[in-house]
């Protein structure tokens, strides 16, 4: 199997931590340059250093901030100009929790933005490369919210699915030319959203945040949380031409905790 990635360009965002960073780091393994897109140059520089080179690739930075995203468009596409884009992994911090009868309308025009938009915005900035070398995956990090919502997650639920809908009619389109476009849904993982997430829980019932994450964890089959590094195999298989006829597809990686075939 083909898992090889040695002389490929992976632009991955929100990879200073979490799913994103993690993304990242297996790329690199596999032979990938890294360009790493986030809003702080400082975490962005200590994450680059722990990205493998021992296969002669260059990893590099941009800074961007998806709030802005007419900044994340003068970047991607000054830089997909003058570089060589095979794969995309399309990766952005969920909005705050809460239950969708509280959202402020604003709420969901920022997400939007942030998600959606910037999502198009990169996806069209790296597409005409991937096109002429017949070779892209774009590969979006959503939720298992896009099959079954989560409570307390009103915004984000809405968005997610969204955003599950733009990527399988973008690969429907682009297919013929040799790149895919898939979906990662991320369960209850071990990352700082999950912490923000159980706290808030936590605060509206007045209990300790380890007592939800017990509860959390009940729920699961595995009876455990994921792991960042679960989710990036993933990511990195997708990204693999051993996964070139893979296409359209939202893989649940959750530990068997959506209760949907």
């Amino acid at each position: 199997m083909n898992l090889s990635l040695k002389g490929k360009t992976a632009v991955v965002c929100g990879s200073t931590q979490g799913i994103g960073k993690a993304s990242a780091v297996e790329l690199a393994l596999l032979g990938a340059s890294c360009v790493l897109i986030a809003r702080d140059e400082n975490k962005l520089s200590a994450a680059i250093k722990d990205l493998d080179s021992s296969q002669g690739q260059k990893h590099q930075f941009i800074v961007a901030d998806f709030q802005h995203p007419h900044e994340v468009k003068e970047k991607a596409e000054a830089f997909a100009k003058s570089n060589t884009v095979n794969i995309l992994v399309n990766n952005t911090g969920g909005p705050k929790p809460g239950p969708i009868t509280e959202a402020s309308e604003q709420s969901f025009v920022d997400a939007f933005s942030q998600h959606i938009v910037c999502n198009q915005i990169l996806a069209k900035a790296v597409l005409p490369v991937m096109k002429a070398e017949a070779y892209g995956r774009i590969i979006n990090i959503i939720s298992t919210s896009v099959r079954i919502p989560f409570n307390n997650l009103g915004v984000s639920n809405t968005i997610r699915a969204a955003t599950a809908s733009w990527a399988k009619t973008l690969s429907n389109e682009v297919a013929q030319f040799g790149i895919t476009v898939n979906s990662i849904l991320p369960g209850l993982t071990e990352t700082a959203r999950l912490e923000a997430l159980a706290e808030s829980i936590a605060a509206k019932r007045k209990v300790s945040k380890e007592e939800i994450w017990e509860e959390m964890k009940k729920e699961i089959p595995a009876k455990r949380f994921g792991k960042a590094s679960e989710l990036a195999a993933v990511a990195a298989f997708l990204a693999s031409p051993a996964a070139s006829y893979v296409n359209g597809v939202s893989i649940p990686v959750d530990g068997g905790k959506t209760g949907t075939i």
